[in-house]
C-alpha cells in the first residue's frame, strides 16, 4: 500500500469513521550501481572482511503470472469449498520493473479451525493494538527439496494449520468495526485463506537481493480476506517455500512467530506447548489515565497527519549478510569499559551514522533514528503473579522511541557517542510506566485513532526517519513441520510509510551472521553499498547455502 493511499484512507476514517474493514469472503484477487571507493576512516576497521561475490540470475519475465482453474475436494479440516477461476495477477502497484519469473496458482481454499468456539464473538482490540495501522507483516522460510511429494507436504500443512486455528482462533476470523468506529476481532471462524502454487524457478536463482521482485505478490501472499493469509510455494527444483501474511493490527511479530512455532510444532508431534493469552483486558487503562507528556513527541493523532504532498518519493526493499564479525565489531567500537551496547544498538548506532555521513543534505538538516521496542517483559517483571498473560499475550506491546540528532552532529560524532544517544532514547521506554501510560495514552484519545509519530513524520522539518525493529525472535530453528528446518528464513516489511524500515534476523547457519531486511529510499541503499561494501553482502542464496 503506497503512502497516498494509506493517507486516504486515514482520512476517510478521520471524516466518517470507516475502517479497513473486510467483508466476509471477499477476495481481491534496478540494481543498485556499486561504487568503488574507499571507505572514510570512520569504516576503516571494517576494511579487513571479505565481500562475497554476487551474481544475480536472471530469469525469463512475464508481465503476469496466471492461477489454474482448481475445484478443491471438501474434506473434514476444510470448513468450506473455493472455486477459483482462471486469473491473471497483476503488477504489484509500485513495481515499474517486469517480475522474472512465472507462479501459477495450484489450487485455493479457506481453513477453518478444526474445533471452533462454541458461539461467535467479538474481541475487542487493546490500546495498544489500535495504534497499529492496517499493515501486512510477510514471513517466508525456503527448504530444499525432501523425499517427501508436494501433495503430501500441503496435506500436512493444511491439516495442522487447521489443528493449530482451533487454538489461535481470532487468526480464522475478521476485522470489523465496532459502534465507535474502532477494529475489532469477528471471531466466527470465517477461515484463512491457504493458497498451493508453483514458481517456475529454482531455488539458487532467486533474486533475494530484490525481494519487491523476487518474493512481493509472488511468494509471499497478499491477504484478501481475514486476518491471515497462507501460501505453500512448489519450486521447479522440488523445494518449497512456506509463508504467511497477517495483520498487524492483532500481532505484532512475537505474537506471529509464537503463532508459526506452535504451527510447525502442530505439524510434526500433534501438539502445541505454549497456550497463547487473548485477554486484551490485561493491557486496560488505568483509573484514572495519566501519562507523562514525553508520549506526545512520540505519538500523534490521525487528525493532526500532514497533507500527503510530503509524501512522494518512494522506498523499495534490499536484503543484505552481515557476518558476525561485523556485528562484533559494530558492538565494541559503539560500547566502552563501562557500557556495553547490546548487537541491536550498536547495528542502530552504526546505520545512524552510516546514512549521516554519505547523506548530500545540508549539514543542519535533522535526521531521525527509531528502534521497536517490545514491553511485554517490562510488564513481566512488575506483574509477576500475571507472568505468563504477558509472556503469552497474542496482539501488540509495542511502543517505538525516537531519537534526533543534526546530521553534521552524527557525522562528527564517534560510534560510542551515538550508541549512547540510542540507548538514551530506548532506555526511556524500557520500564512499566512508560507502556502503562502509552495505554492511558491512547485512552485519552479515543475514539481519534492514532499512530506512532515516526511512521509518518509530522513536518518536512522532521528530517529523514528511519526504524530499526530488531528481528531476532525469527524462529528459523523451530520451523521444522516434520521435513527439517529451513535454508532460509526472512520477514518481508514494505510497511506503507515514507519512513524507512530496517530489520535485522538471524542467519539459518546459527553461526551469529545475520541476513538484514532493508526498505529504505534508493540513494540510501547507494550510501550502504557506497561506504560499507565490506559489511553489508547483498544477499544471494550462494551466500546462505
Amino acid at each position: 500500500m503506497n503512502m497516498r493511499r494509506y493517507y486516504h484512507l486515514l482520512n476517510l476514517r478521520r471524516s466518517k469513521g470507516l475502517l479497513m474493514s473486510q467483508k466476509r469472503g471477499a477476495h481481491q484477487t534496478s540494481p543498485v550501481e556499486s561504487h568503488h571507493l574507499q571507505p572514510p576512516s570512520m569504516f576503516s576497521s571494517f576494511g579487513h572482511i571479505s565481500r562475497n561475490i554476487y551474481t544475480r540470475n536472471l530469469i525469463g519475465s512475464h508481465g503476469f503470472f496466471r492461477s489454474t482453474h482448481s475445484l478443491i475436494n471438501s474434506d473434514p479440516y476444510s470448513s468450506r469449498v473455493s472455486t477459483i477461476h482462471t486469473s491473471e495477477l497483476p503488477l504489484p502497484e509500485d513495481d515499474s520493473a517486469q517480475l522474472d519469473y512465472r507462479v501459477t496458482v495450484k489450487g485455493r481454499e479457506v481453513i477453518s479451525a478444526a474445533l471452533k468456539p462454541a458461539n461467535e464473538h467479538w474481541l475487542p482490540l487493546s490500546n495498544l493494538d489500535l495504534l497499529l495501522p492496517p499493515i501486512e507483516v510477510g514471513t517466508y522460510f525456503c527448504y530444499k527439496k525432501k523425499n517427501m511429494s508436494p501433495e503430501v507436504v500441503v496435506d500436512i500443512l493444511k491439516k495442522s494449520l487447521a489443528g493449530v486455528l482451533s487454538t489461535f482462533y481470532p487468526l480464522a476470523g475478521e476485522i470489523v468495526q465496532n459502534s465507535h468506529g474502532e477494529p475489532e476481532v469477528l471471531c466466527n471462524n470465517s477461515g484463512v485463506e491457504f493458497v498451493h502454487a508453483h514458481a517456475d524457478v529454482e531455488l539458487k536463482d532467486l533474486d533475494f537481493y530484490h525481494p519487491d521482485l523476487s518474493v512481493k505478490r509472488k511468494l509471499v501472499p497478499k491477504i484478501n480476506r481475514g486476518l491471515l493469509s497462507i501460501q505453500v510455494t512448489e519450486l521447479k527444483c522440488g523445494s518449497i517455500i512456506i509463508s504467511g501474511t497477517v495483520n498487524h493490527q492483532l500481532s505484532d511479530g512475537y505474537s506471529m512467530n509464537k503463532f508459526l512455532v506452535a504451527w510447525a510444532k502442530h505439524a510434526r508431534l500433534g501438539q502445541i506447548s505454549s497456550v497463547p493469552s487473548f485477554r486484551p483486558s490485561i493491557l486496560n487503562p488505568r483509573h484514572p489515565p495519566h501519562y507523562e507528556t514525553s508520549l506526545d513527541n512520540l505519538y500523534i493523532p490521525i487528525t493532526s497527519l500532514p497533507p500527503p504532498s510530503s509524501f512522494e518519493e518512494p522506498l523499495g526493499s534490499r536484503m543484505y549478510y552481515v557476518r558476525a564479525e561485523s556485528i562484533e565489531r559494530m558492538q565494541s567500537e559503539a560500547s566502552t569499559k563501562e557500557d556495553k551496547r547490546s548487537k541491536l544498538l550498536a547495528f542502530t548506532a552504526y546505520i545512524w551514522k552510516l546514512l549521516a555521513a554519505g547523506s548530500n543534505d545540508v549539514e543542519n538538516t535533522i535526521s531521525r533514528m527509531g528502534v521497536v521496542v517490545n514491553g511485554r517483559r517490562f510488564l513481566t517483571e512488575i506483574n509477576e503473579k500475571n507472568s505468563s498473560l504477558f509472556e503469552n499475550h497474542y496482539g501488540n506491546v509495542l511502543s517505538i522511541p525516537y531519537g534526533v540528532a543534526a546530521i553534521s552532529d552524527l557525522k562528527k560524532m564517534p560510534l560510542h557517542e551515538i550508541g549512547n544517544l540510542v540507548h538514551g532514547f530506548v532506555a526511556n521506554t524500557t520500564n512499566e510506566e512508560h507502556f502503562r501510560g502509552l495505554i492511558d495514552w491512547v485512552e485519552l484519545h479515543r475514539p481519534t485513532q492514532a499512530v506512532a509519530k515516526i511512521y509518518f513524520g509530522h513536518e518536512k522539518a522532521d528530517g529523514r526517519a528511519v526504524v530499526v525493529s530488531g528481528g531476532q525472535g525469527l524462529p528459523i530453528n523451530d520451523m521444522d513441520f516434520g521435513w527439517g528446518k529451513p535454508e532460509f528464513g526472512s520477514y518481508y516489511v514494505p510497511w506503507g510509510s515514507r519512513t524507512g524500515y530496517i530489520s535485522p534476523m538471524p542467519s539459518a547457519t546459527g553461526n551469529g551472521d545475520w541476513v538484514v531486511y532493508m526498505h529504505l529510499k534508493e540513494n540510501e541503499f547507494q550510501v550502504i553499498e557506497r561506504m560499507a561494501p565490506n559489511v553489508f553482502t547483498p544477499l544471494s542464496i550462494a551466500t546462505l547455502i
